[in-house]
């Protein structure tokens, strides 16, 4: 229902993290069965995308039960699955977020801290969805659960953050909103119930949960971890502590906030 396209907050250095998962992923569904599969696709081809997604994707029930399906140890499931997509659009939308939100959780957590959350988060949600639905026997693929740990993360340490997205019901008006409602408005979005309430049907290919647990572990260990460890010269509290005292921002930590008239997208725009 929202689409981010661009985030005003500078980065120290080049995202090479956030680029090389991009590329990996994308390389990865090349070079699978489903990318160039067309919409209708025959019976022998189909049968390689199952064979494909059922090998390589994550089965809650082996997951939990110790049956090896073919992967070995059951464990490795829960790190495959997460380079691998059931289509264009599950990817496409899964390395846009990846884009615009991730560069900033890397330069803040550092390459091979980043590196490491990202795969262990996408883990811990694909095992989050298996507890969640210890029957089930359909293979839960897609970065989704490591993506939204990343966007936890970041909606801790960036809420203020100015976020250019789209509105398609508004013909696709861009906006510049903050990060904790555009995350937040995502996240609520993730709740089957919520979308009950407002009345959008919910599908049931999705793995919401997966999506949920995600988040909210990206949000509570960057609170735990980085809030925590924050030291008395971070770029981050030293800008809090100007704005509280009044005496502007410091010339090392940007104002992602403010606006610039000549330059609506950010003088860092990607």
């Amino acid at each position: 229902m929202v689409i981010p396209i661009h985030d005003k907050n500078p980065v120290s250095r080049a995202p090479v993290v956030t680029y090389g998962l991009i590329i990996a992923n994308v390389v990865v569904f090349l070079l699978g069965p489903i990318a160039f599969a067309g919409p209708d696709p025959d019976a022998g081809r189909k049968a390689r995308e199952n064979a494909y997604l059922y090998h390589y994707g994550a089965i809650p029930s082996q997951l939990l039960g110790g049956a090896h399906g073919g992967h070995g140890a059951p464990v490795w499931p829960a790190f495959t699955a997460i380079f691998v997509h059931a289509g264009w659009i599950h990817l496409l939308g899964n390395m846009l977020f990846l884009y615009i939100f991730g560069n900033n959780v890397e330069d803040q957590f550092g390459r091979v801290h980043y590196l490491l959350f990202y795969i262990v988060g996408g883990a811990l949600s694909t095992y989050a969805f298996a507890w969640a639905n210890p029957t089930a026997n359909a293979p839960l693929v897609g970065a989704s659960g490591a993506i939204a740990a990343v966007l936890g993360a970041y909606a801790f340490l960036f809420p203020q953050a100015r976020v250019t997205l789209l509105l398609p019901f508004l013909w696709f008006l861009p906006l510049r909103v903050p990060a904790w409602l555009v995350l937040g408005f995502w996240f609520v979005m993730q709740l089957p119930e919520f979308q009950q309430t407002i009345g959008v049907s919910s599908s049931s290919d999705v793995a919401y949960y997966a999506h949920v647990s995600g988040f909210v572990l990206g949000l509570v260990y960057a609170a735990l971890v980085i809030g925590r460890g924050r030291g008395p010269d971070d770029p981050l509290r030293l800008r809090q502590k100007a704005e509280s005292e009044g005496s502007g921002t410091p010339p090392l930590a940007p104002d992602y906030r403010s606006a610039d008239p000549d330059d609506p997208y950010g003088q860092y725009h990607r």
